[in-house]
């Protein structure tokens, strides 16, 4: 666990624009949680002069992401919530830890790399909650951690990247020169607005539940546990073959990519695991596990296309119609957070499957080189997972998943045998 020894509230360096900034439909629906994230480096020098660094730096980039600095605030009572640019600031903690990064082994996001990153009483009002969160830990070994949650209302994987590629530059002493587009505008819907969505959207209704069951409660309450999973070059390319195996074209007559070949994998797996009957219906896309397990692996990965290719513009304006004319958006809001009862639950029988592959995610030098790590800080629910591309750019995936205890061996079994 790590020992806190400050705290402060970093407000930008400069006065910025205040006032309320809207938040898209899409928006509304995100989880009110942070998102974390962790990185891990092995020799920041002296630890108070990183920490300056990083304060100083923090201050700075604050001044073009102002928004970062502002707080949520919620609008009637549908749910809806709205952005006050009021420069109240990010929280940056500053804390140490006798463990060491070896201790952290393969950076599992267990509950010790979870103490690396800022929590939050998610129970107090929201105008008070700070959308940035950032805590840098002096390790025994002599390296640091720097953990972060990001409001996830706020921004998405690409954004939070962007965010930390910039403040790194400030904390190298150069200039911030990409800043952030803010016009929530642009995900307005044209108007007039139609008078219902053109489209079904399903991506909204209640995801499956096991065949026999009336609610999930039971399936939120089981025990979990996160694993690595490694794929090397040539692995990756096997299963890209054999989802491409026999097919003369599919609907786009483009060969499977390596995340609908993956993806498609570890759905059958997921489902092969589970011990789930013919007749369920499961989603990363949406089919019966019958269909998933009878018939090659493109079928599986052609799904995962179709889903990917049913957003088009005229799909995506049709769900902003669709969310714009709810009286209450919070039913179908998420949380991610492990345990909870609220909000839209992913787990059993269904899967998650978020790739970072294409993320400039590595390379964030404050300074004191480059990390040797960086990775989710936590996985947040039954059947969630994440594809890391390798920092070394050799081709390799690493995947982090969240399963209930009773079915990851059995998973981990499926999908090295199965390649």
């Amino acid at each position: 666990m790590a020992r806190l020894l400050a705290s402060y509230m970093v407000e930008p360096a400069t006065q910025t624009p205040t006032g309320l900034m809207n938040l898209s439909d899409y928006d509304q629906i995100f989880a009110i949680t942070h998102a974390p994230t962790i990185y891990f480096y092995e020799n920041p020098g002296e630890f108070s002069s990183a920490v300056s660094t990083l304060k100083d730096s923090l201050s700075k980039i604050l001044v073009p992401f102002y928004p970062l600095a502002g707080r949520l605030r919620c609008i009637g009572s549908g749910g809806r919530l709205e952005l006050d640019c009021n420069s109240l600031g990010a929280q940056l903690l500053v804390a140490e830890s006798e463990a060491k990064i070896e201790d952290f082994g393969d950076f599992t996001p267990t509950p010790q790399i979870r103490s690396l990153i800022p929590t939050i009483d998610y129970n107090e009002r929201i105008e008070q909650l700070p959308l940035l969160l950032v805590q840098v830990t002096k390790l025994g070994c002599g390296g640091a951690s720097l953990g972060l949650g990001i409001s996830h209302i706020m921004v998405d994987g690409a954004s939070a990247v962007h965010f930390v590629t910039e403040w790194a530059k400030i904390a190298r002493g150069e200039q911030s020169n990409n800043p952030p587009f803010l016009d929530r505008t642009v995900l307005k819907h044209k108007e007039p607005l139609p008078s219902s969505p053109r489209f079904d959207h399903t991506e909204f209704s209640r995801r499956p539940l096991l065949v026999g069951s009336s609610n999930n409660l039971e399936e939120r309450k089981k025990e979990t546990t996160v694993t690595m999973l490694k794929l090397e070059r040539e692995e990756i390319e096997k299963l890209k073959r054999r989802a491409n195996e026999g097919q003369t074209g599919n609907n786009l007559g483009q060969p499977y990519s390596r995340y609908e070949a993956l993806a498609g994998h570890m759905w059958r797996c997921a489902s092969k695991a589970r011990n789930h009957t013919i007749q369920q219906t499961t989603t990363t896309a949406t089919t019966t596990a019958g269909e998933l397990l009878s018939k090659p692996l493109h079928y599986a990965s052609s799904n995962i296309r179709e889903a990917i290719n049913k957003a088009t513009n005229e799909y995506l304006q049709s769900s902003l119609v669709f969310l714009k004319s709810l009286d209450d958006v919070s039913k179908y809001r998420n949380f991610h957070t492990l345990g909870c009862s609220r909000g839209d639950f992913r787990g059993n029988p269904n899967m998650e499957i978020t790739s970072w592959t294409a993320l400039p995610m590595y390379g964030a030098d404050f300074g004191f080189g480059k990390e040797i790590y960086m990775g989710p800080g936590a996985v947040g629910f039954d059947g969630k997972s994440f594809i890391l591309p390798s920092r070394d750019e050799d081709g390799s995936f690493t995947i982090a998943l969240r399963l209930q205890v009773i079915h990851m061996e059995a998973f981990k079994k499926f999908f090295y045998e199965e390649i």
